[in-house]
């Protein structure tokens, strides 16, 4: 095999990989039609942690909250936390590790974005905390999935 042949073995493996598409749990329709009214539960707050990429679809990424795995999210999922006020430590484990501290204001909604990153061997990722508007409408292009919270 040639150098050129080689590159194009590789270059359509990574696209096969990026294009592909993790497995996750699913909560039922309702559910996640009933998130996406974004309602707070009185006395408590919503963390929303999104994936609304398409890139890195075939890579599932670990989401923890204080250390606990709280679920795995996929191309175009979402995690919705129904926590009590605080402060909370979100991760998204992936080739690398990136961490957001969040302090969670009753009545409110707080929208975490996870952003997939290219990866030297996977797909790494970065979380960043957006606005509300912004996090609505990338929850909104979502289909929720199972958290164990």
């Amino acid at each position: 095999m040639n150098g050129k042949s080689l590159q194009r073995l590789l270059l359509a493996l990574c696209v096969a990989m990026l294009a592909g598409c993790a497995s996750v749990p699913m909560t039922a329709v309702e559910d996640d039609t009933r998130a996406k009214s974004f309602a707070v539960q009185p006395g408590k707050a919503n963390i929303y942690v999104y994936r609304n990429e398409s890139m890195g679809g075939v890579v599932a990424m670990t989401v923890s909250v204080n250390g606990r795995v709280v679920g795995r999210t996929a191309a175009k999922t979402y995690l919705l936390l129904e926590v009590d006020p605080g402060t909370y430590e979100i991760a998204s484990l992936t080739e690398n590790t990136s961490t957001h501290k969040l302090m969670a204001q009753a009545g409110r909604n707080h929208f975490v974005w996870q952003e997939v990153k290219m990866g030297m061997f996977s797909a790494r990722s970065e979380l960043k905390e957006v606005d509300e508007a912004t996090g609505r409408a990338g929850v909104m292009e979502c289909k929720r999935i199972q958290a164990s919270f």
